[in-house]
C-alpha cells in the first residue's frame, strides 16, 4: 500500500486516493482474522513502536494486533514506564526511541499537536492514535470503512455526529474525513458541546434530535467526555439523556 504522505497526523493528510487505497487494503486484510494462523509478512523486518502517553486499551490494542498479525516487531511505552515518568520532556524521549532507528512510531497524546511535533522531529514514519482535543484519523478510516461495508456506498449519504462534539476528536475527523468522500455531516448536542466555527470544517447544526434523526442514513454518537469537560457544560446526565440520548423511540424513527 503506497500513499502519498509520509506520515497520518491529520485527516487533510491523505488525498480522497489515500483514502479509498486505506479501505481497499484493510477489506483485503479482514480475512486474515479469519485464519488459523493470523499472520502475514507484510511489515516482517519493520519494527513499530507504540507510544500511547494517554490511556487506551481498544485503539492500543488494535494497533498492537495489526502489527503483530503483519509480522512487526513492537514495542510498546507508556509514560509511566518512560523516562518521561522522571522528567524527560517529549521531544528528548521521542529523540531516543529514533536513535534506535524504529521504522514507524504510533503516538497516543494528551496535548494537541504532539504528533506533528514528533513528525518534524524524527525521520520514522508518524501516525496519530489521538492527541488532545484535535484529531484521531484511524478511528475515522475505521468508521467509514464502517458506513461503506453497512450502506453499501459513501457519496451522498447523510451522517449525524451526536454528543461532545466540544471535545471529541473523533468528531472532528469524522467531519473532515466524511466530508472529503461526499457526505453530508450534521451535528447535533447541547450547545455548550458544540464548538463556535465548528461549520468551517464543513457541517451543519441541528439542536433538535428528533427532527434530525427520520433525515439521516447513518447515527453516530460520541460520549460525552467527562474527563476533559467541564461539569456545568449541560444541567445533568438525566437532562442530557432526555435530549440527546438514543432510546427505542429514537431508535424506531431512524
Amino acid at each position: 500500500m503506497k500513499l502519498s504522505t509520509r506520515h497520518i497526523i491529520s485527516i487533510n493528510d491523505l488525498t480522497k486516493k489515500d483514502v479509498l487505497t486505506v479501505l481497499q487494503t484493510a477489506e483485503s486484510f479482514k480475512e486474515i482474522s479469519e485464519r488459523r494462523i493470523k499472520k502475514v509478512p507484510t511489515l516482517r523486518g519493520k519494527t513499530v513502536v507504540n507510544c500511547f502517553f494517554e490511556d487506551s486499551t481498544r485503539t492500543r490494542v488494535s494497533f498492537e494486533i495489526a502489527e503483530k498479525r503483519l509480522s512487526a516487531d513492537t514495542v510498546n511505552i507508556s509514560k509511566s514506564g518512560s523516562a518521561m515518568n522522571k522528567g524527560e520532556n517529549l521531544l528528548d524521549t521521542m529523540k531516543n526511541v529514533e536513535a534506535m532507528k524504529p521504522d514507524i512510531v504510533v503516538i497516543r497524546h494528551s496535548m494537541s499537536g504532539a504528533p506533528q511535533l514528533i513528525s518534524e522531529a524524527i525521520d520514522s514514519h508518524v501516525i496519530n492514535a489521538g492527541d488532545g482535543l484535535h484529531e484521531h484519523p484511524t478511528q475515522a478510516l475505521l468508521d467509514l470503512m464502517t458506513i461503506q461495508e453497512v450502506k453499501g456506498k459513501m457519496h451522498g449519504l447523510t451522517v449525524g455526529i451526536v454528543g461532545d462534539i466540544l471535545h471529541s476528536r473523533v468528531a472532528r475527523s469524522n467531519i473532515l474525513l466524511l466530508n472529503k468522500m461526499g457526505m453530508n455531516v450534521v451535528l447535533s448536542g447541547p450547545k455548550t458541546l458544540i464548538p463556535v466555527g465548528i461549520e468551517n470544517l464543513g457541517a451543519t447544526i441541528c439542536y433538535d434530535l428528533d427532527d434530525l434523526i427520520p433525515k439521516l442514513d447513518v447515527l453516530m454518537l460520541v460520549r460525552i467526555q467527562r474527563e476533559r469537560a467541564d461539569d456545568n457544560l449541560f444541567p445533568s446526565l438525566r437532562e442530557y439523556s432526555r435530549h440527546f440520548g438514543i432510546n427505542t423511540k429514537r431508535l424506531g424513527a431512524a
